[in-house]
This record gives C-alpha cells, structure tokens and sequence, in this order.
C-alpha cells in the first residue's frame, strides 16, 4: 500500500518511516520538546536537527531514557555544506534495535560543540578526527591532539574550500 502524500506530491514528515521509527519519532518528539530539534527521517531512519548548545543534553538523555536507550555510537561525521559544517551522530540502542541520527549545524564563524565523549568513549576519535578534517573544536574533550594529521598541518581536507589538488606530500 502507497503511503498518503501531500498534493505537493512530497510525503509526510515521518510518514516514510516504518511503524517501529515513527513511534520512536513520536516518543522523542513528546518527551525532548520541540524547543530542542526539528526532527525528520531518511530512508527508514529517524533524525532530529539539534542545536548546538542542547547537544551534550539531548545526547545524554537519548542514552539514559528507558525507552530510547541509545548506548552506542556507531559513528560521527562531518559534512561541509559551503554555508556551514553539519555534525552527523549515528546512535544505535542494541536492546531496541533502533537508530538515531542527530544533525547540528555549526556556521563557520562558531565551529564549537560540547564534546560527547563522556557519554559515548567512541566519540573521543571521532571528535578528533572532525576537529583535524573540518576545523570543529569539541568544548570540554580531553585531548584533541591530531589523529590522523600532523601537528602544523595548514588547513581542513575534508572542507570544500580546501585545494586537494594543489597538495603534495612529502
């Protein structure tokens, strides 16, 4: 059966998602507020938009919640919009069998986030790895030493302004 679509043509926020992750949707929309995110889904993946000060909360009740029970993350990426960095979390709740994804946008003149690597221990590579690749400091982390660039390494690789093919190594 076709899912019910808007005269746009567009279907529903949500609607796309299986019964499982609308209920999920449903239950952080009720019980995170609208104040903290705007939510949406992909493919069959609930996600909410978060900003950047309500991060480190959201992420730590995500995990705490009963009902949510996020106590994996399974990874974190950056992505370069040109206007601004989207921070990407993927969480995943092994006793639920769910996944999460939270976005924040971070505009390039304020490239800080709370860390989350006191929730999560597998943020701490992560975070390093966004901080060498697009330029992101993760307030509050314990080591944001290079991971995978040296130290004085000029510029962010994984930014769209960055000259790849102007890069020699030696």
């Amino acid at each position: 059966m076709e899912k019910p679509k808007r005269k746009d043509g567009s279907i529903p926020v949500g609607e796309n998602l299986s019964i499982k992750n609308q209920e999920l949707l449903n239950y952080i929309s009720r019980h995170f507020g609208g104040k903290y995110f705007r939510h949406g889904s992909i493919m069959d993946i609930p996600q909410i938009s978060v900003e950047p000060q309500d991060l480190w909360s959201v992420c730590e009740k995500l995990k705490t919640s009963k009902h949510t029970d996020f106590k994996m993350l399974l990874c974190l990426a950056g992505v370069d919009y040109v206007e601004y960095i989207q921070i990407v979390y993927i969480l995943y709740s092994l006793n639920k069998a769910h996944t999460l994804a939270i976005k924040v946008d971070l505009p390039y003149d304020k490239l800080e986030i709370p860390t989350v690597s006191d929730i999560w221990r597998a943020a701490n590579w992560y975070e390093r790895e966004a901080h060498d690749l697009f330029g992101v400091d993760f307030s509050g982390h314990p080591d944001m030493s290079p991971l995978i660039l040296y130290e004085g390494f000029e510029g962010y690789p994984g930014r769209k302004e960055f000259p790849l093919h102007d890069y020699d190594e030696y």
